[in-house]
């Protein structure tokens, strides 16, 4: 069904700010580096009365304060994919010292208590006391002290994801309770903390004789997660499963409580993850039964320069042109890519054009790495001594060596791979070469033709297009990022359902150039897939689509590409919105679980209205809160979201007697001048009631 939405209608809603929590103060002195607050001088001039901005209100955030008050700033926020960062960091712990030869296996287990733990038999955390802080035992140290840990230098790791020494310190700080187990030269060692303080010193639990390593069990503290947020196995389970895929000779073994598998669609109850094949097994998994230009995908490893790293990476290429690249740096995954990827992109790039060279293929010359990999399944994975990250989360790789290393290593195999089966090359090089032809008559001709050639039309590089010529019927999925375009896809009609990821936030149009608008890929892909031009060139008779559906995120972010989405149709191609053909998707916000009985809401009153109505009686519900479209099941979000019969649209309309006004209020939120925007702001301030931060 489709309800009415007016443009920007709901921008005058806003609401104040949260009140922030106090400080927790240390029930015992823990080290030097994490001891209490400043003390005030007993000669400092008293606080003045009049509220001036003083030395008095200079607050000095010390130990592990800093990671309660702006968790943002380690892990990312507090929603969901923040809470599993937490346990990632525990098993990319693991996963070090597997790497670095000292583990075999990891142990990965949720809890019917809200807790998860993770266990490896690894060396073990040091408990002998830190010479810097006498008598305080190095665990103490580094689960209380930012910074701290053993992978800044190369003695004790080579290679490591964690390289920041926050990981295991920011899981105490953000952990309602959490109890650390060492098991080092053949005696237990325990120690319990609570919301980053230990309750108590070290305690040595006697001799062990068959065992060894680390053993963290955690539960989150729901005063900074929320007590709806929980662990969702499905996404979790996956990050085991690519985490032993990525390090071959690792064994990772997955548990899962069953009162938490309720609904659950791909997460086991206990599982033995080890694949001696590493990517290539992985890549075989994802392709399953899918057609692949070649026979065998280009695979291989190598060191990287004569450094103590390695490389490792899988590439195939589907026949139906929808594929993926997905990289790893020391086992953390690097979702926006970075400088290996590049490397990667320009080995193969070079490789296609000396192979088209040597076969006198002269249009060769004209491919790029978007032509190469834009229909590729691809996953690398690097190991680096120190590499540089942006940011805590490690989203992505910014060390610029690792490209160029990259691309030597890539380059020579990718050589030889060509020239052992010329069949295949010449197959790929074909196909690689038609994608670079599109592209250049693409940017000849910016206006798409809806009928298709014999074979299939190249459009977009990312758009998974449907399979029907006619617009009738048909609507395109407009998504933000690949993550959420790959469930999309999964989930969609392919008959007539067509998806398009869009990379980040797209460009403002109401304060932009018209070269920056020319010149922006984003936005270019998305007028070719529409096909109907913009500006005076639109046409509505050759919109390649019944409905263009903007889906993103249920959350600050989403809310805000949708705003920009909305902003370029309304200046660029307003006969879209005239002619009813632009819909924001509503996906819901929670599931709602109990035994057999799966309900989903829309918002808060949605799922109070559900829990009176559909879920009365004994028994616990478990409510999980959406916040991305990416960590959905596919099946979930066909259910939910994309399913004609159960979906619900909101049709985005301009009311008959609002257009000038409309037009004002696109300009005030959306165009050059920065200060109608802040007099928005301060006129509708003290209106806030839950501000969103």
């Amino acid at each position: 069904m489709a309800d009415s939405l007016d443009l920007f209608a709901g921008l005058d809603e806003s609401a104040p700010a949260k009140k922030r929590k106090p400080a927790r103060k240390a029930d015992r002195k823990p080290p030097r580096a994490t001891r209490g607050r400043r003390q005030a001088s007993a000669t400092a001039p008293a606080p003045p009365a009049n509220g001036d901005y003083t030395a008095h209100d200079i607050e000095i955030l010390e130990g592990l304060e800093p990671v309660r008050r702006r968790p943002g700033m380690f892990i990312g926020g507090t929603d969901q994919r923040a809470l599993h960062h937490l346990l990632a960091e525990l098993i990319d712990n693991s996963m070090d010292e597997a790497v670095a030869g000292h583990a075999s296996r990891i142990e990965i287990a949720l809890h019917d208590d809200g807790s998860a733990s993770v266990r490896d038999n690894g060396r073990g955390i040091p408990v002998d006391p830190h010479p810097k802080y006498k008598n305080v035992s190095a665990l103490e140290v580094i689960l209380t002290t930012l910074h701290s840990g053993g992978k800044f230098g190369d003695k004790v790791y080579a290679t490591s994801g964690g390289l920041h020494g926050v990981g295991l310190s920011v899981v105490n700080a953000l952990s309602e309770s959490l109890t650390v187990e060492v098991a080092r030269d053949r005696r237990l060692w325990r120690q319990a903390y609570a919301r980053g303080l230990p309750q108590g010193p070290l305690e040595d639990a006697g001799p062990v004789t068959n065992r060894r390593g680390t053993l963290v069990r955690f539960r989150p503290d729901p005063e900074i997660f929320g007590k709806d947020v929980r662990f969702q196995p499905e996404p979790l389970y996956e990050m085991a499963r690519t985490r032993a895929y990525l390090h071959r000779g690792v064994e990772i073994r997955w548990s899962c409580d069953a009162a938490l598998l309720q609904g659950a669609d791909t997460a086991p109850e206990k599982a033995v993850l080890h694949y001696p094949g590493g990517l290539v097994d992985y890549l075989t998994a994802v392709l399953g039964k899918r057609h692949t230009l070649t026979p065998a995908p280009f695979a291989g490893q190598g060191a990287l320069n004569g450094d103590s790293g390695r490389v490792e990476w899988a590439i195939a290429w589907p026949d139906d042109d929808e594929g993926f690249v997905a990289s790893h740096c020391n086992t953390v995954p690097t979702s926006q890519g970075g400088s290996h990827e590049a490397g990667m992109r320009a080995a193969l790039v070079r490789g296609l054009r000396a192979y088209g060279a040597l076969v006198g293929n002269k249009r060769a010359t004209q491919i790029n790495a978007d032509d190469v990999t834009g229909g590729a399944c691809a996953l690398l994975s690097v190991f680096l001594r120190e590499p540089q990250f942006q940011g805590q989360t490690k989203e992505r790789l910014s060390s610029a060596e690792a490209g160029r290393m990259v691309e030597s290593a890539l380059g020579d195999h990718f050589d030889h791979w060509l020239s052992a089966d010329p069949a295949a090359a010449n197959l790929l090089l074909e196909r690689v070469v038609e994608r670079a032809e599109e592209r250049l008559r693409r940017r000849k001709d910016r206006e798409v033709a809806r009928k298709r050639a014999a074979r299939k039309t190249r459009l977009p590089g990312k758009l998974a297009d449907c399979a029907r010529e006619a617009a009738n019927g048909t609507e395109i999925f407009l998504v933000e990022g690949d993550s959420a375009g790959g469930s999309a896809k999964q989930a969609r009609n392919r008959e007539t359902q067509a998806v398009l990821p869009l990379r980040g936030k797209i460009l403002n149009v109401a304060s932009a150039s018209a070269d920056k608008l020319r010149g922006n890929k984003e936005l270019d892909d998305l007028v070719q897939a529409l096909g109907c031009g913009t500006g005076a060139r639109f046409d509505a008779g050759a919109l390649r689509y019944e409905r263009v559906v903007i889906m993103t995120d249920a959350d600050v972010d989403g809310a805000h590409i949708a705003a920009l989405l909305m902003t370029f149709f309304y200046r660029q191609m307003p006969g879209l919105i005239d002619g009813g053909h632009l819909f924001l998707a509503q996906p819901p916000l929670y599931r709602l679980a109990r035994g057999g009985t799966t309900r989903y809401a829309r918002d808060d009153a949605d799922r109070d209205r559900l829990l009176a109505n559909d879920f009365t009686g004994a028994g616990k519900v478990e409510i999980s809160r959406f916040k991305g479209l990416g960590e959905m099941p596919p099946a979930q979000l066909k259910e939910t979201t994309m399913d004609p019969a159960r979906r619900t649209l909101l049709r985005v309309e301009i009311a008959e007697d609002a257009g000038a006004a409309t037009a004002r209020r696109v300009e005030e939120l959306m165009g050059r001048r920065p200060e109608s925007r802040l007099a928005f702001i301060q006129a509708r301030a003290d209106t806030v009631t839950a501000l969103d931060l």
